[in-house]
């Protein structure tokens, strides 16, 4: 008895174990999906630690969908990290409109990181990039702050190796500014707000990118700031500030030679006094060599005397007369 159950434990855990390993369900499954895979091969995709399901059921979507597909091309391309399940949605997808796109180019366009669906999805209906705010200024100095609806299709041809989106915007944005600065006034740009849409479409913008551009629609044009008054304010500022500090600098100078010509007069003076001091050294000397009489000596003195007296008088005119212009 207890040997009975040993076996009949023994056989469910054997039982459990090979259809945990072996998914006979999911080869019933693809069998009657019209899905010829062996069974072998599923055992295969376990030894390869490749989940079966992953493989076979996008398979029986690609039946489904009436593509003849390779299931060892499938387990390649899930062994070298691209999605599968995305992979086939695509294929399907880009059959049913109509779009040449084949397994091996799916496969790269996935493998490079862009959604190989969404890339289909975009050719069939093109989306709408729109760009952030983009300022320019015309030649008057106003600056005009612009945004642009950009309406682009992808290009399956060159989805590996194009550019993206964020090349997309920065071109159109560069477009606007070499538009809006070659206009003589804002005016013109808002006014014909289009010219802004054909000259950017003219330049070709979409070369070397994964996108066609199809139109380029302006959906907001504002006026901003007055940048050509600012600039001349700022300049207006500088120069001012140059202008004081070269009057400081001037000032500065006159001010050091204010100061060295009183150096001067110093010097001069102190030599002055100094000869002064020497004159009555030099009258006593002629005297006591007899060059300098005492007569002229006295005739010297009452010169001088008389040349103080004459100096006093005329500074007490001087004091004198604005007091007699007052009265």
């Amino acid at each position: 008895m207890i040997g009975t159950i040993l076996l009949a434990v023994v056989i469910i855990i054997l039982l459990i174990l090979f259809f945990t390993f072996v998914p006979v369900g999911l080869w019933i499954t693809a069998f009657f999906s019209g899905v010829k895979v062996r069974i072998t091969t599923l055992i295969g995709m376990r030894l390869r630690r490749v989940v079966p399901n992953r493989i076979v059921n996008p398979m029986i979507k690609a039946t489904k969908g009436g593509l003849n597909l390779d299931i060892d091309e499938l387990e390649a391309h899930y062994l070298a990290g691209g999605n599968v399940n995305t992979l086939v949605d695509a294929l399907i997808a880009a059959q049913r409109a109509n779009i040449p796109l084949d397994f091996e180019r799916a496969a790269a366009i996935d493998l490079a990181g862009r959604n190989v669906l969404e890339a289909v999805q975009v050719s069939v209906n093109p989306k709408v990039i729109e760009t952030p705010k983009i300022a320019a200024v015309a030649k008057d100095g106003i600056e005009v702050i612009v945004i642009a609806r950009v309406t682009v299709r992808a290009n399956i041809e060159r989805l590996v190796g194009g550019a993206g989106e964020e090349t997309i915007i920065a071109r159109v944005g560069e477009g606007i500014v070499t538009t809006v600065g070659s206009s003589d006034t804002h005016k013109a740009v808002l006014e014909n707000p289009d010219s802004i849409s054909y000259t950017v479409l003219q330049k070709g913008l979409d070369a070397g990118t994964a996108y066609e551009i199809l139109s380029i629609d302006i959906a907001d044009v504002d006026v901003g700031r007055n940048i050509g008054a600012k600039l001349q304010m700022d300049q207006a500022e500088a120069d001012k500030k140059i202008a004081q500090a070269k009057a400081e600098e001037r000032r500065a100078m006159a001010v050091a030679r204010e100061q060295e010509m009183k150096a001067e007069v110093q010097a001069m003076n102190a030599k002055l006094v100094e000869a002064e001091a020497q004159v009555p050294l030099a009258i006593a000397q002629a005297l006591r060599e007899g060059n300098l009489g005492v007569m002229d000596y006295y005739n010297m003195k009452n010169l001088l005397a008389d040349t103080d007296m004459r100096s006093s008088i005329s500074k007490l005119t001087e004091e004198n007369e604005p007091k007699k212009d007052n009265k």
